[in-house]
């Protein structure tokens, strides 16, 4: 799914990132987990994230939503290597 917005909540931080977004769903050993990347974001919400245990986001296309996911669990941040986005990935929650 590709977005051009999403309202990120972790722990303390809410946040509202606007750019070229995309969110996949992945299946690595066996295990599934959501992959959200994002543009760069402030140095401070990328450190609050990292801090972060679990995070919940919707994603947007304008004003429309398109997917609100469950509370996850923050398994990985990672910058890719291109174009050092930031990459978040997790997986649902296994209680609330």
């Amino acid at each position: 799914m590709h977005g051009d917005r999403v309202q990120l909540t972790a722990g303390r931080l809410q946040a509202s990132i606007t750019g070229a977004i995309t969110s996949v769903g992945v299946l690595r050993d066996g295990t599934a987990s959501v992959e959200l990347t994002l543009p760069d974001v402030d140095p401070q919400q990328r450190r609050d994230l990292e801090h972060a245990q679990h995070y919940q986001y919707e994603l947007f296309d304008g004003e429309r939503p398109l997917y609100l996911s469950p509370w996850l669990t923050l398994h990985e941040i990672r910058r890719t290597e291109t174009d050092a986005a930031l990459v978040i990935t997790g997986a649902p929650r296994s209680t609330p």
